[in-house]
């Protein structure tokens, strides 16, 4: 296997682990409110950014041009903040 392919599947991963939204509140410590954390793949910019990189381990993983898949990768990463069921870009 390849070092690409062992990248890619490791950002596929934190991509997905990205998804997941958590929010703020009280706790129950008594500590008062604590902040919805931040998650940068929760901004078009942030997906878009995301989105080159897994286009160019993808393109490197099956050999084709790694500027186009970059290109490709940022612009449906970037389009994903419309997307039903992915939590939506602020």
């Amino acid at each position: 296997m390849r070092l690409s392919s062992l990248t890619l599947f490791a950002t596929i991963a934190l991509a997905t682990a990205g998804c997941v939204q958590s929010g703020g509140g009280y706790n129950n410590a008594g500590y008062g409110y604590q902040p919805q954390p931040t998650n940068p793949l929760q901004t078009q910019g942030g997906r878009a950014l995301l989105g080159g990189v897994l286009g160019a381990a993808a393109a490197d993983a099956t050999d084709q041009n790694m500027v186009a898949g970059a290109a490709l990768g940022a612009l449906a990463g970037g389009a994903s903040c419309g997307v039903p069921g992915l939590p939506a870009c602020r």
